[in-house]
């Protein structure tokens, strides 16, 4: 028997331990080790019932994915789950954790299930571009119901113990011990002379085409361009073919495993390695000691500093919030209360969860008190003067070893460690808005910054529930610097005849949540407009030219907020073309002596994405970024780029470095060398018939 699973037999009750840290995954080791569990209990005619359960910290939490795209090697999961079918003495699961994937599977296979109270279930194998394919399709539905098992099938997310009690997906909850308590309840399946209960036995629910239809409707809107979810909600229907059980296992199967192959799932699994692998940072010793960090703080409590403070008090950090002045302190705690009021009114955040967080908040209006905190996290206005006066008070009034991290988006990070005298304590933690909300942290090394403070940030950001990803210091840093280069062809493409829709709809049908000009319009083309001016001592004088945001902010014309931009907005902020965007690129067509000319979607989507694929390369070659994993990472999950292309850099890999070079020849010579010059790695992996990644 496999090392990976014990077997043991005591007063009638079998019980196979899977034990495989750290999530217990359906590796070769625990496949082989329970079908011969399995074997030794239809064999041993004094073992009345058995019990699966794992060690650990949690039940099987789905495959191991270290085996995707390798030789499968047998029993493989689908064929040993079937097994369970044909025992006919009860089989129990006794679950707890993080029931995932595999791991749901197997708890189907069995007879019964007892779960611990805040064991949680799901489906996540559609994030991974897969389809449950070992029964989850299948099973699911004869024990849920078709609605409980569309939503966990298609939609990959969780649910606790109590529901998936209430959805018939669980026998009961464990009161106390789940060993103890699988022990009881497989006793007392014994003595009411209980057998097995398969789901292969139960009739699948009454089909309901309604349903079908509108769930293909919401995930086409929801999880756009996606197919796996799509693929999955077939898979469920095979279960109305009329196949034998088997049969429409078999079929699963083979559906599933087309999916691994296919690209989006090899994007998506990319993705989620790439997550994982952007926390370990290159050089830097594995055994280093982070900095403890007991308490925190922020200076600087606008939109932004309010935010950095939501998320730390929320992942149960103290923090000291320094305003500008009282004014400025008490509009900060009147907004971040109003926020998470709004969350306990929809039931969303209980009201004593919010009584901890804001008790976790200690404001003030001076820096001096941030001497009892660990970090200091820099959010006053994106003004270097300003900033630099900051780190200047910020050097002083901390304490010794104290972390003093900016979270500005372009400015440099050197300038600012200067000014605070001890620039091995500076850093950058660039939250991206809203703070409380969205994943990324980019974390930004600047040219002294210690090794230890480096170590304490990643692990910190990890704390708080952000990702991570670390970042050198330059202009904008990874997703800045790659977003102005997409802005600035947008900028071009509109000056050269090509309509804000007719762009934006480029960028949505390749998976954005939304395009370069819509963007503009909701986050306020002011903001836009004040980004440009402090960059325009570095901007090329047809960057200065593109002045359409300019234009429109003279004219009062901010965006959603003033109901005009680049489109008209309506009172439900439903955008339309704007006959007054079109007047002001035709009149500035004139006034520089442009002409205008009809622009295909292939060139508008290859010249947006191209440039951002060309400036990783370029980060890349700085040594901005260590590797192309942090690219990914970053624009996956600060920019929106569509996961399931697997970011740009692996994107330009499936297409082939060779073809997306020659492209930007062509560009560069249709649009000069000072936007269009190839990254010199980029022309030495084409040129060796390479990738970023190989």
């Amino acid at each position: 028997m496999g090392e990976m699973v014990s077997y043991a037999v005591e007063d009638g009750i079998a019980e196979a331990v899977i034990d495989n840290p750290p999530v217990n995954a359906a590796s070769h080791g625990v496949r082989a080790g329970l079908a011969d569990a399995l074997a030794r209990f239809q064999g041993d005619a004094g073992a009345r019932v058995l019990i699966v359960r794992c060690a650990g910290k949690t039940f099987m939490a789905g495959a191991d994915i270290k085996e995707f795209g390798k030789p499968m090697i047998d029993p493989q999961l689908p064929e040993l789950l079937k097994r369970f079918d044909r025992v006919d003495k009860p089989i129990v699961a006794a679950v707890h954790g993080t029931v995932l994937g595999g791991g749901f599977e197997l708890a189907l296979a069995c007879h019964y299930r007892i779960a611990d109270a805040a064991a949680r279930f799901g489906f996540p194998e559609v994030k991974l571009g897969l389809l449950p394919g070992a029964g989850g399709t299948q099973r699911a539905p004869r024990f849920a119901g078709l609605a409980t098992a569309i939503d966990l099938v298609t939609g990959g997310g969780q649910i606790g113990a109590a529901a998936a009690k209430d959805a018939g997906l669980v026998d009961a909850i464990a009161d106390g011990d789940l060993a103890q308590a699988a022990r009881d309840f497989a006793r007392a399946l014994v003595s009411e002379g209980k057998g097995p209960r398969r789901a292969g036995d139960l009739p699948m629910p009454e089909d309901d085409p309604a349903l079908f239809d509108a769930a293909r409707k919401s995930l086409g809107r929801k999880m756009r361009g996606q197919t796996a979810p799509l693929m999955a909600l077939d898979a469920i229907r095979i279960g109305y073919e009329g196949l034998p059980f088997d049969e429409a296992l078999d079929r699963e199967y083979a559906l599933c495993r087309d999916m691994v192959t296919g690209p989006q799932s090899r994007a998506l699994r990319h993705i989620f390695a790439a997550e994982r692998e952007v926390a370990k940072v290159p050089g830097l010793p594995a055994d280093l000691t982070p900095r403890d960090v007991r308490t925190a703080g922020v200076i600087g409590l606008g939109v932004m500093g309010r935010g950095i403070v939501m998320a730390l008090a929320s992942a149960g950090v103290p923090v000291i919030a320094v305003g500008l002045d009282q004014a400025h302190l008490d509009a900060a705690t009147k907004a971040i209360a109003k926020m998470w009021s709004s969350s306990v009114a929809k039931g969303s955040l209980a009201q004593g969860e919010m009584d901890a967080r804001m008790a976790r908040i200690t404001g003030s209006t001076d820096p001096a008190d941030l001497a009892a905190a660990d970090l200091v996290i820099e959010a006053v206005s994106e003004d270097l003067g300003v900033k630099q006066t900051v780190f200047a008070t910020l050097g002083q009034v901390t304490k010794p070893g104290t972390i003093l991290a900016s979270n500005t988006s372009f400015l440099d990070i050197d300038t600012l460690a200067a000014a605070s005298g001890r620039a091995a304590d500076v850093c950058g933690m660039h939250f991206f808005n809203p703070a409380h909300v969205m994943r990324l942290l980019e974390n930004v090394r600047a040219a002294e910054t210690a090794p230890d403070v480096v170590a304490t940030i990643m692990a910190f950001g990890k704390r708080i529930g952000k990702l991570p990803v670390l970042s050198g210091v330059c202009d904008g840093f990874i997703v800045n610097r790659m977003l102005s280069k997409r802005s600035r062809e947008a900028f071009f493409l509109v000056e050269e005849g090509a309509s804000p829709a007719a762009i934006d709809k480029v960028v949505l049908d390749y998976g954005f949540p939304m395009g370069p000009l819509a963007l503009g319009d909701l986050a306020g083309l002011d903001i836009q407009a004040a980004a440009r001016k402090s960059r325009a001592a570095k901007a090329s004088p047809r960057e200065l030219r593109a002045d359409f945001v300019e234009q429109m902010v003279a004219a009062g014309r901010l965006g959603q907020k003033t109901g005009s931009g680049w489109y008209a907005y309506d009172e439900t902020r439903k955008a339309s073309p704007n006959p007054e965007t079109d007047a002001l690129v035709a009149a500035h067509a004139e006034r520089h002596g442009l002409r205008l000319r009809e622009i295909g979607a292939d060139e508008i989507r290859e010249r947006l994405l191209y440039a951002m694929v060309n400036e990783g390369a370029k980060l890349l070659d700085e040594g901005i970024a260590p590797r192309p994993h942090e690219i990914d990472v970053a624009m996956v999950n600060g920019l929106g780029w569509p996961a399931y292309t697997g970011g740009p850099m692996h994107w330009a890999d499936q297409i082939g470095l060779d073809k997306v070079l020659a492209t930007i020849e062509r560009f560069r010579a249709e649009q000069g060398d000072d936007y269009w010059t190839p990254s010199p790695l980029l022309v030495r992996l084409a040129g060796e018939g390479r990738g970023f990644y190989a």
